[in-house]
C-alpha cells in the first residue's frame, strides 16, 4: 500500500509498505480523507510536544471506512464510516504512533466514533480541528445571541471558532489582516472583519459594540501581540479563551485590565471529552466547514499536497483523499 512517511528530519516520502495486520482488539481502516495540519510540519522538522521517533506516518485529521475488525471488537463492523480522536492517553495518533496518511491504517475502537449520515467524508475529516473550537466555545460558557464574539486569526481553528460562535447565535467579528481568510470568515458566519494590526483596531471594536467591548474573545492566532490585544478589546466581565499556541515569545500587555475589567481568562488544549457532542452539533445544525478546504490531492500526489500546505498565502486547509471521498 501507499503511505506518507516522515523518515527523518525534513525527509518526507510517499512509499510502498505492507498493509498492517491488526490484533484481536484493533480495526483496519481504509482512508477516505485526511487534512494536513501545521503541527505535521513541526513533526517533520523534528520537534513535537511529546517524544516520537522516525519513521512515522502522519495524519490526525481524518475520516475512513472500516475494512476489517479484530475478533474481540464489538460495536463496529466492516463498512462503518468512522473518524477518531488523536490524543490517546500518553500517545498522539499521527505523531508518536503512525497516523492516517496511508491507504490503510490501524486504530483501536475506544477512540473511534461513527460518522453521522449527515456528514460527508470531507466534513468528517474536519471534525478534529472543529472539535478544538467547539471545546473552546464551551469553555467560554453559555455563548448565545446576546454576545459579541471577537475571534483572532482565520486559520482552520480560528475559522472553526467563527463558525461555532455564529451557529450558537452570537454576533462574530473576525480579527484577521489577510483578505482571503477574512472573506472565508464572512462565509462561515462573521458579520464583520477587522485588521488587528492597525492602530485603530481597538477603537473599531468599541464602535461596533457601542462602547461595550467584546463579551467573548477567542484567540486562535497564537501571536503574542494578539494575545495582548485580547485584554484591550474585551468588555467588562469579558470571557477570554486562548487556543493559539506560542511558547517562548513575549509581548507587552496591560495586565491591569484583567482586574479592572474583571476578566475571565481560560486556556484550552485540544478537545478532551467533547467529541460525541461535537458530532451531534454538526449533524443537527448542518454546519458545513468545507469552504476552508482550499486544495484537494489524491494520495498518490501526497508530496505535492504537503508542499501546497506550506503555501499558507494561498491555502488554508489541504486535504489528501483516497478513493471516492466526497
Amino acid at each position: 500500500m501507499k503511505a506518507v512517511q516522515f523518515q527523518d528530519v525534513g525527509k518526507l516520502v510517499l512509499t510502498d509498505i505492507d498493509v498492517p495486520r491488526i490484533g484481536p482488539g484493533e480495526v483496519l481502516i481504509s482512508l477516505r480523507s485526511v487534512g494536513i495540519c501545521h503541527s505535521d510540519f513541526e513533526l517533520l522538522e523534528g520537534r513535537y510536544i511529546i517524544p516520537f521517533g522516525y519513521p512515522i506516518i502522519p495524519g490526525h485529521e481524518w475520516s475512513g471506512q472500516i475494512a476489517e475488525v479484530g475478533r474481540e471488537v464489538t460495536g463496529f463492523k466492516p463498512g462503518d464510516r468512522v473518524l477518531g480522536e488523536c490524543v490517546i492517553g500518553t500517545e498522539h495518533f499521527g505523531f508518536s504512533i503512525s497516523g492516517a496518511a496511508a491507504e490503510y491504517f490501524v486504530a483501536r475502537p475506544d477512540w473511534l466514533h461513527k460518522v453521522p449520515d449527515e456528514l460527508t467524508d470531507s466534513q468528517a475529516a474536519l471534525v478534529e480541528p472543529f472539535s478544538c473550537a467547539y471545546f473552546a466555545a464551551s469553555r467560554a460558557g453559555s455563548m448565545n445571541a446576546s454576545d459579541t464574539v471577537i475571534v483572532f486569526g482565520a486559520g482552520p481553528i480560528g475559522l472553526s471558532c467563527v463558525a461555532v460562535a455564529a451557529t450558537m447565535g452570537a454576533r462574530v467579528v473576525a480579527a484577521e489582516p489577510d483578505k482571503i481568510r477574512g472573506d472565508l470568515a464572512r462565509q462561515l458566519g462573521a458579520e464583520d472583519v477587522l485588521d488587528p494590526t492597525t492602530d485603530h483596531f481597538a477603537d473599531e471594536v468599541l464602535e461596533l459594540t457601542a462602547g461595550r467591548g467584546a463579551d467573548v474573545v477567542m484567540e486562535a492566532s497564537g501571536q503574542p501581540a494578539a494575545m495582548a490585544a485580547t485584554l484591550e478589546v474585551a468588555g467588562f466581565n469579558g470571557r477570554l479563551v486562548n487556543i493559539g499556541i506560542d511558547v517562548g515569545r513575549s509581548a507587552t500587555a496591560k495586565l491591569g485590565l484583567i482586574q479592572s475589567k474583571q476578566l475571565q481568562i481560560r486556556g484550552t488544549i485540544g478537545s478532551p471529552g467533547v467529541w460525541p457532542e461535537t458530532l451531534r452539533f454538526l449533524a443537527r445544525t448542518g454546519l458545513d466547514l468545507t469552504p476552508m478546504i482550499s486544495s484537494r490531492y489524491p494520495l498518490d500526489r501526497a508530496v505535492d499536497a504537503y508542499a501546497a500546505a506550506r503555501r499558507t498565502g494561498e491555502n488554508v486547509k489541504v486535504h489528501i483523499e483516497n478513493g471516492a471521498a466526497a
